[in-house]
C-alpha cells in the first residue's frame, strides 16, 4: 500500500470513528448515559505495564490484579531483566504481592541487548517467556543497557521469529538531532521498516503508538504486526505538559504529541481492528522523583485505566469495541487463549484518588482528583 493511500484510510477512519469531545453534543451524550448504564465484558489483559521492583511494586500489583488478569510484565528494571532465570524470579515476586483470592499471571519478557544471543532466545522459550523488549539505548527510563545497532541484533531476531517470541518495541530514535516530537516517526522510517524488510516473519508490537504515522504504518502493515495504546495517548495532546505551568505527573515518554495525533491514535484504538489493544504503560514513580528538577517519565494509571477507556469509547459512540479493544485483540495476537471470567463496569461517578501508597513514598495517578464517569461495579 502505497503511503498517499494509507494516509486516506487512516483520515477516512478518523473521520468516521472519533469525533472530538468538543463536538459530542449534549443530546448525544444524555443518549448514551441513558442506553449504557452498565456494562459487561470479558476481563481484560494489560500488554504493557510497569510494576517495578520491591515493597513499590508490592503497592501496584495488586491495583492491576483487580482490574486485568494477565499484564505484560516490562523488563526495564535496575539492573534490567535479561536473562530467563531472571524473569522466573522476578515472576515470582510478582506473584507474591497478588491478593489471596485474586487470579492474575504475569506474561514475562525480557531486555533486548547487543549481547542477547540465539541460545539466550531458546532458552527464554524453554522458561516461558513470550517476548523480547526493545529499548533503544536511553530512549525512556532505564534504558542505558538498551540496544546501541539493531543491525548487531539480526541473527537474535531472527532466531526469535523462528522461536514465536515477540519483539515489543519502544519506536523512538535517541539521535539529538532528531527533534523530541519526531522521534517516532523517524524510527518507523529508518529503524522499523528496513528491520521488517530483513525479517519479515517477526511478530512485533509498536507499543504506546503516539502519531497519525505509526498508526498509518500499523495499519498498512502485515498482520504480524499490532501496537497498544495508553489512555494517556488518547486522552492527552502536549497542551496538558503546560496548562497552569510545567506538569510533570503529564510527562511521559514517547511524549505526548499534536492534537491531530491524539485524534489519529483514539480513532484507530476505537474503530474495531484487531491490531490496536490495550497496553496502558502504567509506569509508577515515586512522587518526589516526578516533583523534581529532572523529572521521570511515566504516567501511573492501572487503578483507572480501565474506567478512562469506557469514558473514551462511550464519549466517541464506540462502546460496542471496548471488549475487542480491552479483551480479546491483544490475546488473539498473542495466541493466547481469551480469558474466561468477566467485570462489569457500571456508569457512576469516580472520584480518581489523589495519590496512593507507593512503598515509602506516594505515586501520583492519571487524573488525580477528577471525577470520571464509569467505575468497576
Amino acid at each position: 500500500m502505497t503511503a498517499a493511500k494509507v494516509g486516506r484510510a487512516s483520515d477516512a477512519i478518523l473521520k468516521h470513528t472519533y469525533p472530538t469531545r468538543r463536538f459530542v453534543s449534549q443530546h448525544t451524550v444524555e443518549t448514551m448515559t441513558a442506553a449504557a448504564s452498565a456494562l459487561t465484558i470479558t476481563k481484560p489483559d494489560d500488554f504493557h505495564l510497569h510494576v517495578r521492583d520491591g515493597p513499590a511494586m508490592r503497592a501496584v500489583v495488586p491495583l492491576s490484579a483487580q482490574v486485568f488478569r494477565r499484564a505484560i510484565i516490562m523488563p526495564n528494571l535496575r539492573p534490567p531483566v535479561v536473562s530467563a532465570k531472571q524473569a522466573m524470579e522476578y515472576k515470582s515476586r510478582i506473584l507474591q504481592a497478588v491478593p489471596d483470592g485474586i487470579e492474575f499471571e504475569p506474561l514475562m519478557t525480557l531486555y533486548l541487548t547487543d549481547e542477547t544471543t540465539p541460545d539466550d532466545v531458546h532458552s527464554a522459550k524453554e522458561k516461558g517467556v513470550v517476548a523480547y523488549k526493545l529499548y533503544p539505548a536511553g530512549a525512556t527510563t532505564n534504558s542505558d543497557s538498551g540496544v546501541t545497532d539493531i543491525n548487531r541484533c539480526i541473527p537474535t531476531l531472527r532466531t526469535m521469529a523462528e522461536a514465536g517470541l515477540l519483539l515489543l518495541v519502544h519506536g523512538e530514535v535517541t539521535d539529538p538531532r532528531v527533534d523530541m516530537f519526531d522521534r517516532e516517526a523517524v524510527f518507523i522510517d529508518t529503524v522499523l521498516t528496513p528491520l521488517l524488510e530483513r525479517v519479515p516473519d517477526l511478530r512485533v508490537v509498536l507499543e504506546h503508538i503516539t502519531t497519525k504515522q505509526a498508526v498509518d504504518f500499523v495499519a498498512s502493515a502485515p498482520s504480524s504486526v499490532a501496537a497498544t495504546v495508553t489512555p494517556q495517548h488518547m486522552l492527552y495532546n502536549r497542551n496538558v505538559l503546560f496548562q497552569g505551568g510545567l506538569q510533570p505527573h503529564s510527562f511521559c515518554l514517547p511524549i505526548l504529541k499534536r492534537e491531530r495525533h491524539r485524534q489519529a491514535v483514539a480513532a484507530a484504538a476505537m474503530s474495531g481492528s484487531k491490531k490496536f489493544f490495550l497496553g496502558t504503560d502504567s509506569a509508577p514513580h515515586a512522587r518526589e522523583t516526578k516533583e523534581a528538577s529532572c523529572g521521570c517519565a511515566g504516567i501511573f494509571s492501572a487503578p483507572v485505566a480501565l474506567q478512562l477507556y469506557a469514558q473514551m469509547f462511550e464519549e466517541a459512540g464506540q462502546l460496542q469495541h471496548l471488549e475487542s479493544f480491552a479483551s480479546h485483540s491483544g490475546a488473539d495476537f498473542y495466541g493466547l487463549p481469551r480469558n474466561e471470567d468477566k467485570v462489569e463496569l457500571v456508569k457512576q461517578p469516580l472520584q480518581v484518588p489523589t495519590s496512593y501508597s507507593y512503598g515509602d513514598s506516594t505515586v501520583i495517578p492519571i487524573c488525580a482528583g477528577k471525577t470520571i464517569h464509569w467505575n468497576l461495579a
